[in-house]
């Protein structure tokens, strides 16, 4: 028989209560205005003996609609859980855009596609999109899951969270939307949730660790490609001398900030071309940046096939690869996820502590700057000498340098 204890304290006092022992739950708000005012107040359920939260974990539904990268970060949580009770069911969230690599996974017994593309275009509340929304929410309640992880934080996934018949309903403090309207047991989260100190990958384990899974490992699990991505790959790569090691260079991203000076590039191209088979990934826009750094290099001997794969493909072109080079982007991500090759992850306005592939076999080449990391898309100073100084400061001798000791 279990003691309660009932006390109200103020959310900033959490961290003295931080353990598995400790539920707690938002006090309903009266109203939209003093939502604010009424989150800062928790009660909280002190068990000195709780059978509950020793209970064998029998199904888990995880919450992570998007984005690319933030679902390989999530990742581990599923193989966490997986290593911990290993006929554990995982069920997954998780919108068109970023199923690649959750649908099929060995981890992943259920996905859940939120087509949020059509749904756009039809328009979000119209009558096919709310009866599939309804079909959804069925197929996910005749699991019957023990808990649900809200790891994206947004009211996008919040939102699902009243129509599931699901008893706990799990998430951080620190996100944003009014994301801890529908949850019923709120932790206090150990860092922020942008603390550029603190890997996300690690803040997504602290889900799995309240529910009590083993999280002293970190990894990531991708689904085997299919025979014929394989056949494809080898067709691509079949000029590939196999006498030299591969290094597979994905220079580009979505932000302006996170490029590397192309002059940089062209220097490691030169010193790199005689040596190791070069071969060049990314979208079919990214060729005019190819092209710019192949510019005076006298480099012919590389395969580029920027356009040519989608997102299985690549993981398939990283596996045969012994060295990966990229800016913070999916292309590193992806890469870490496929646990092959070595990777270099070139840093300039993100921070390399939050987002970093880490372990054996990464490696980070970071600028010193007090202005970074600054996580601007664009960079904000106005001084031309200044400006995007980041994506300069780390430079082809340290890349280099590196390779060097990596292709021995």
């Amino acid at each position: 028989m279990g003691i309660v204890l009932f006390s109200v304290f103020e959310i900033d006092d959490f961290q003295l209560f931080n353990n598995n022992k400790y539920l707690y739950f938002m006090t309903p708000p009266k109203s939209l205005k003093n939502i604010k005012k009424s989150k800062s107040f928790v009660w909280f359920l002190y068990f000195l003996y709780n059978k509950k939260m020793e209970k064998q974990i029998n199904k888990v539904l995880i919450l992570r609609l998007s984005a690319l990268g933030d679902t390989i970060h999530t990742l581990p949580v599923a193989y966490a859980i997986k290593k911990t009770w290993p006929d554990c069911k995982i069920g997954w969230v998780v919108e068109d855009k970023a199923q690649l690599f959750i649908k099929e996974n060995p981890l992943i017994d259920h996905c859940y596609v939120i087509p949020k593309k059509t749904w756009k275009k039809r328009g979000l509340l119209s009558f096919e999109n709310i009866k599939e929304f309804k079909n959804i929410i069925d197929e996910i309640n005749k699991e019957h899951y023990d808990v649900v992880l809200d790891t994206q934080q947004l009211f996008k996934s919040a939102s699902i969270l009243p129509f599931l018949n699901i008893k706990r309903k799990v998430t951080l403090t620190g996100g944003r939307e009014f994301y801890q309207l529908f949850s019923n047991e709120i932790y206090k989260e150990s860092h922020k949730l942008f603390d550029p100190n603190y890997h996300v990958v690690k803040r997504n384990l602290e889900f799995a660790q309240h529910i009590g899974a083993d999280t002293s490992e970190v990894k990531m699990v991708l689904k085997d490609a299919t025979n014929e991505i394989k056949e494809k790959i080898n067709d691509f790569l079949k000029s590939l001398s196999p006498d030299k090691k591969t290094v597979v260079i994905s220079p580009a991203t979505t932000w302006e900030n996170k490029h590397w000076a192309e002059s940089h590039w062209q220097e490691t191209i030169k010193w790199l071309k005689d040596i190791a088979n070069i071969v060049f990934t990314g979208m079919e826009a990214d060729n005019a940046l190819i092209e710019r750094i192949l510019d005076n290099t006298d480099c012919n001997n590389y395969i580029n096939l920027a356009g040519k794969t989608n997102l299985e493909e690549l993981a398939e072109v990283f596996r045969r690869a012994d060295i990966v080079i990229s800016p913070d982007s999916g292309s590193a991500h992806i890469a870490w996820a496929t646990q092959k090759p070595a990777i270099i992850t070139l840093f300039s306005a993100t921070a390399e502590k939050r987002s970093a592939p880490f372990g054996d076999n990464c490696y980070v080449l970071a600028p010193e700057l007090e202005c970074r990391p600054c996580l601007k898309k664009n960079c904000r100073l106005k001084n031309k000498e200044d400006k995007n100084k980041c994506s300069k400061l780390v430079t082809s001798g340290e890349l280099i340098n590196l390779l060097e000791k990596l292709l021995q």
